[in-house]
């Protein structure tokens, strides 16, 4: 495997401020087989690397050196908050007094940027 590789099971590791001993007690393996993963002797097995994937919320692509985004080379989050839609409109609309000067324009601005977002 390649030093990043290596590198980053061990940074994700540490990150979280945890031990080898803890990190396989966590992934169900053994404290020898991690200090080899972040040596470069060994290959984790597919089950640990999607553990180590699940577990730090981070892609494969990640971990393998593939791209310096912890979300991947093709992550594009678009929260479902911002999406334009009915329901978002509705909520906006309750958060407003209606006896506020400022509620109309701040409900216009609010509505003008989710169209934003969705471009």
């Amino acid at each position: 495997m390649t030093e990043i590789f290596a590198e980053r099971l061990r940074t994700l590791r540490e990150g979280a401020r945890l031990s080898q001993v803890q990190i396989a007690k966590l992934a169900g393996t053994t404290q020898s087989s991690i200090g080899r993963y972040e040596s470069q002797i060994g290959l984790p097995p597919h089950k640990t690397l999607l553990w180590y994937a699940d577990y730090f919320d981070v892609s494969l692509d990640y971990i393998y050196g593939r791209t310096d985004k912890p979300q991947g080379k093709h992550y594009e989050f678009q929260p479902k908050a911002f999406e334009d839609s009915a329901e978002m409109r509705q909520f906006i609309d309750m958060c407003f007094d209606p006896k506020s000067s400022m509620n109309d324009r701040l409900k216009q601005v609010l509505i003008e940027m989710l169209g934003e977002v969705k471009k």
